[in-house]
């Protein structure tokens, strides 16, 4: 485990500090260990390792190469069957290299991320020249791809477009995909050993509920329906619930994924050239003095980017300054380096010094000098492209201080501001008033901002996701640039800053999930809008109230939101090496999955 990796040890629920693991380490230590591992007793010789195309993303997700060879892989080959069933084809491979007098591999170890079907399990022991050459044949459950150490993603890209898309009644292709939601979803749980309560958003009027808001509650079931069979047939299962899942569909918090975050991560991720958490950078070569492309990545491992990931952009440059400025004064090395530029004689003692600190020196100095690098290159965006502006007319439409007017204003004097930054904003715009966007009011307010008809469409769109929870008003007459002096104000979130003061500029916007999962933790989440399919008794529900208070308690100094600069309940703070405080989320408490883009 490494220094960052130990950080994230915090106390969960009735564990001790020493048995949290976050969803990357989780997975990778299955891997290597459960999987890999086991199979080194049977044989003492390198071993090839074949990977199917879903489990070259699981392993890619959590593992490094060192990490595979360190176990004994030689080398490790991929392939990527065509047509749908996937699994028939990688079985009929695998039987077609084990069969026969002369087998392409000596033994084989088998192991399913997945469920696998009886019928297919059935198919490998009705071999009987094979059977004698399998040393293991093991179901993993095993399906998430960790994107850092608190997220993981299912990788279901087209799950927006076989819900509620075009050809959404297909259902075939909708209950194909619901399956492979649950299974993977499960697996998590699986792999964490936790059996949750299990609650989903439920649709504000049944009666007239379009189907894709009954989906979270169809998917819950499903997800409960795989956690059941897990529950009777995985070793040392809980058999009492152990936390929380809440199911939600993107209608909750449509502005959330649209608007412009001020953090660090979501600037690096928005402005910057990144695919993953892979990052390419232009810098210039010490050498030549030329450009050059550059590839970076922003992971766990690196202390600094975990340090200010989720701070404001403001704030995560001042901090690099600081720890620039501080890191200066303190290293010999780089003191000893700026006194030699000033003219200052070494002694041979000082040389020594110097030589024997540079290389922390310079490991420290080069993550600390690509970050002021980034740090500068996002501030430069955000000054070319007028982003301080946009951003605070986003917020002021998020908190109802700006409307149609501001709206028509600021798309007047900026006729220049990109395409996506007009569309995001009338998209906010769209979730928030959606009356506005009905008959020839949405036109005009399009046809001003210049948007192509494929942007018109991704607009009106927006107000599909909510379904029937959207309030229709009722409008008259045509489009008029002329408005009401006394105007209501309409918000789309309550300002929760008002007690507190606000260092930054444009941290005032917080995702509605933020304030969900604080319900969650406090024991107040409605249990009509958030159903349980398997509700606790009141002894268990005052039982987990009492201990999330507990845990709670245990905190001496009150954590900061992962988002903004408020205070928030379900974040816990943790230490930099040089004393500064970063946050990550306690997927204990609650794991959420959202259905959306």
């Amino acid at each position: 485990m490494s220094a960052s990796e130990s950080d994230f040890a915090a106390v969960r629920g009735q564990k001790g500090a020493g048995d949290y693991k976050n969803f990357r380490m989780i997975s990778r230590d299955r891997l290597l260990y459960e999987m890999l591992q086991s199979t080194s007793s049977e044989s003492k010789s390198w071993k090839v390792l074949i990977m199917d195309k879903v489990t070259v993303k699981v392993m890619s997700s959590s593992c490094k190469m060192a990490d595979i060879t360190d176990q004994g892989i030689s080398s490790n080959v991929s392939f990527y069957p065509d047509g749908r069933f996937t699994w028939k084809i990688s079985i009929v491979m695998f039987l077609s290299d084990m069969s026969g007098r002369e087998p392409l591999y000596k033994k084989a170890f088998v192991f399913f991320c997945q469920p696998v079907p009886k019928e297919l399990v059935n198919h490998i022991k009705s071999d009987m020249s094979v059977v004698p050459r399998i040393g293991a044949l093991r179901e993993m459950n095993l399906e998430f791809f960790p994107v850092d150490s608190q997220v993981f993603v299912t990788e279901h890209d087209s799950a927006l477009e076989d819900f509620i898309g075009e050809n959404s009644q297909n259902t075939r292709k909708f209950d194909a995909c619901m399956n492979s939601l649950a299974v993977r979803i499960a697996t998590v749980f699986a792999s964490l050993k936790e059996l949750p309560y299990v609650r989903f958003q439920t649709a504000k009027d049944p009666d007239t509920a379009s189907s894709h808001e009954l989906i979270p509650s169809k998917l819950a079931s499903a997800v409960w329906d795989r956690l059941k069979l897990y529950k009777s047939t995985i070793p040392n299962f809980p058999q009492k619930e152990t936390c929380e899942l809440l199911i939600l569909d993107r209608g909750v918090d449509q502005i959330a994924p649209v608007i412009h975050e001020w953090t660090y991560d979501a600037m690096c991720h928005d402005l910057l050239e990144m695919e993953g958490n892979k990052l390419v950078l232009e810098v210039t070569n010490k050498t030549t003095g030329q450009p050059e492309k550059k590839e970076v990545l922003l992971e766990d491992s690196d202390p600094v980017w975990l340090e200010i990931r989720h701070l404001h952009i403001a704030e995560a440059s001042e901090r690099l300054h600081d720890k620039m400025t501080n890191f200066a004064s303190k290293n010999k090395a780089a003191t000893l380096s700026q006194a030699s530029r000033d003219g200052a004689e070494l002694s041979t003692r000082d040389l020594q010094k110097m030589v024997q600190a540079l290389p922390q020196y310079t490991e420290q100095m080069e993550k600390l000098s690509l970050h002021v690098e980034i740090a500068g290159k996002i501030n430069q965006i955000i000054r070319d492209m007028g982003l301080r502006e946009l951003g605070q007319i986003e917020q002021d439409i998020v908190f109802g201080d700006a409307g149609t007017k501001e709206i028509i204003t600021f798309l007047r004097a900026h006729q220049d501001a990109s395409s996506e930054n007009k569309l995001r904003l009338l998209m906010i715009y769209a979730c928030v008033h959606p009356d506005k966007f009905e008959g020839d009011k949405a036109t005009k307010i399009m046809q001003l901002a210049k948007l192509s008809a494929e942007d018109v469409k991704a607009v009106k769109n927006m107000r599909m996701l909510a379904g029937s929870s959207i309030i229709k008003k009722k409008t008259s007459g045509s489009f008029s640039l002329t408005f009401d002096g006394q105007r209501k104000k309409i918000a789309a979130r309550k300002d929760r800053t008002n007690s507190e003061e606000e260092t930054w500029a444009l941290s005032k916007f917080y995702p509605m999930l933020e304030e969900l999962l604080e319900n969650v933790h406090k024991g107040e989440l409605s249990k009509s809008e958030y159903q349980y399919i398997n509700e606790p008794t009141p002894i268990n529900r005052e039982r987990n109230q009492t201990q999330s208070v507990s845990a709670s308690t245990t905190t001496t100094t009150g954590p900061r939101s992962m988002r903004s600069r408020r205070t928030a309940t379900w974040a816990r703070p943790h230490s930099s090496e040089d004393g500064s405080r970063y946050c990550s989320s306690h997927h204990s408490i609650s794991s959420i999955f959202g259905i959306g883009p």
